[in-house]
């Protein structure tokens, strides 16, 4: 399996309104933390999130995280 590059070791925290987004799970995107296709080629695909109340968020920019685009503190071991 291969690892997806840390686009950076701290959470990406932004607004986001309510809708569908794509995050980025290579780490590869130049439009992080969403996806702007720079997976191709490789075995990652980005992973769907729907937001459904306009709020904070804290997406996870290290890419190796437990639970996908939701940072779950695992930048703070890398």
């Amino acid at each position: 399996m291969a690892t997806p590059e840390i686009s950076q070791k701290s959470p990406i925290r932004m607004e986001l309104e309510p809708g569908t987004y794509w995050w980025c799970a290579c780490g590869k995107s130049q439009t992080q933390p969403f996806c702007d296709g720079s997976h191709k080629g490789t075995e990652f695909v980005p992973q769907e999130v729907v937001i459904t109340e306009k709020k904070m968020y804290s997406l996870c920019a290290c890419k190796h995280g437990q639970t996908g685009w939701k940072c779950d503190g695992t930048h703070k071991s890398l």
